[in-house]
């Protein structure tokens, strides 16, 4: 689309106005204010509504027409349709996945096998098998994630470390499965082989994984129940009420298989999780002593623990395990949502990241100033356009001949796009997968982020290699890396 007003002089200063102030307030409102002054953070709806309104009358000041920006914005809520479709669709599943029995299966079972002491190491285990092997973080966290979510929850664990740990190994598989779209995305925005790309970034996300895995086994070392805070009376209790309240059998696993199926076989994200959430819905009927009225409520609403005539102790676990799910369960974050591709709408109007990357591209001269220049811009891309998608194309589209005029590997720039992009992005409480996985999980990023080691090592690893030239790749003369 053609920019309103292109024929205005829009330089970097112009352009990193909107940007400067959109990082100002989210930092005052979300680290300064709770901080500094002990005032809580302020709410990031209304941060964002703000800098939406600053940067509509600075755009309007600069000479831009109102129906031109609004255009723009219009498109850019249209291209975040699809994150809010799997934003409702995953409420739905979870809500189905409850009714249908398949997550107090799980939740049952995984209370009999898993010893509290390892709950962490667990959970990052299991959350890395299940994103390896169908390619989505946000499939994984969303699934099996919340079956860990309730086992911990039961066990007294700490939530937050929990939270950390599904996301960390949700996301490793978003990264390095040869299934997942930002992996395949990365490599193709950046020029170079899948495989080439996934090699690449297995130098520095398998010794960050290695390391997470190393601190959640440090943080969770014993079996003794009364080390992990877990409450074998609660455990007896949720037990007894998840058996009285639910009929188990191994049939309600087929809604995960259903995810499974469709994921590897590239189906629609959205229509592969409502494919599911109706197979649990007639596995409700059919195994549950719910009415059609109760289960197709679970699905809109949410489940209800009250929907069941068992008999449950006044402060039984069940209660907050269960009572959950349903279309409009993640509404905050769809509301959020549309309000970040709002304020991108106004960025795009006028340019203003295409603008700054360009002016720092002029000043890269050394490789290391090109791998950190890289993995800051993607960064800074990343938070302000809460896009992977589009950070890919413009980082790699920007980046690629520099990394030829250097003689740089391309693998470099599209593992550090995912390195500080797909790894970082869940660390952003503004972003679609922050969003999503505060929603989903029950825990804000700002408590899981300090415990998502994965992440946090990931990016610290890939700034000292750039630093220090581990892994920086030199390209071939004349090679070409796309077949």
């Amino acid at each position: 689309m053609r920019r309103p007003s292109d024929n205005l002089d829009i330089g970097f200063v112009k352009a990193f106005i909107p940007i400067a102030f959109f990082l100002l307030a989210i930092s005052y409102g979300l680290a300064i204010h709770p901080l500094v002054f002990d005032g809580g953070m302020l709410p990031l709806e209304i941060i964002i509504l703000m800098a939406i309104c600053f940067t509509s009358y600075y755009l309007i000041n600069l000479g831009y027409k109102w129906a031109d920006i609004q255009q723009h914005i219009i498109t850019k809520i249209g291209e975040s349709i699809p994150v809010v479709l799997i934003l409702l669709a995953i409420g739905v599943l979870i809500g189905s996945w409850i009714v249908a029995g398949t997550i107090p299966m799980l939740i049952y079972y995984g209370l009999s096998v898993i010893q509290p002491g390892w709950i962490y190491i667990f959970s990052f285990v299991i959350c890395i098998i299940f994103s390896l092997l169908t390619g989505t973080s946000w499939g994984s966290a969303g699934t099996i994630g919340i079956v860990m979510i309730g086992i911990s929850q039961v066990f007294g664990a700490d939530m937050a470390i929990t939270a950390g740990a599904v996301v960390g190994g949700s996301f490793f598989g978003d990264k390095l499965s040869p299934l997942s779209d930002t992996t395949n995305i990365a490599s193709l925005a950046s020029g170079v082989t899948l495989y080439q790309h996934i090699h690449s970034m297995l130098y520095t996300t398998g010794p960050a994984a290695i390391i997470a895995g190393v601190i959640y086994l440090y943080l969770s070392p014993s079996d003794d129940v009364t080390s992990t805070g877990a409450d074998l009376a609660a455990i007896d209790t949720t037990l007894s009420d998840l058996a009285s309240i639910f009929n188990f059998s191994w049939l309600l696993l087929l809604p995960m298989l259903v995810v499974i199926y469709g994921t590897v076989t590239k189906k629609s994200i959205f229509l592969t999780l409502l494919n599911s959430a109706w197979v649990a819905m007639l596995l409700a009927l059919l195994y549950q002593d719910f009415s059609l009225l109760e289960v197709v409520t679970s699905l809109k609403s949410g489940f209800d623990t009250n929907m069941s005539d068992a008999v449950l102790t006044h402060d039984s676990p069940v209660l907050t395990i269960l009572n959950r799910g349903g279309l409009y369960n993640l509404i905050e974050g769809v509301m959020t949502c549309l309000l970040v591709f709002t304020y991108i709408g106004l960025l795009d109007a006028i340019g203003a990241i295409e603008i700054s990357i360009q002016a720092l591209m002029k000043r890269l001269k050394k490789n290391y100033q090109l791998v950190v220049a890289t993995l800051t811009a993607t960064l800074l891309t990343n938070m302000t356009t809460s896009n992977q998608y589009a950070t890919s194309f413009v980082i790699g589209t920007a980046f690629r001949n520099k990394y030829d005029e250097l003689s740089v590997h391309k693998k470099v720039l599209s593992r550090s796009i995912e390195d500080a992009g797909t790894m970082m992005e869940n660390l952003v409480p503004w972003t679609p997968s922050g969003i999503f996985m505060t929603s989903t999980l029950g825990v804000a990023a700002f408590d899981y982020a300090p415990y998502q080691f994965l992440s946090l090592i990931n990016i610290v690893i890939a700034y000292g290699f750039a630093l220090t030239g581990i892994a920086i790749f030199k390209s071939k003369p004349n090679a070409t890396d796309l077949p």
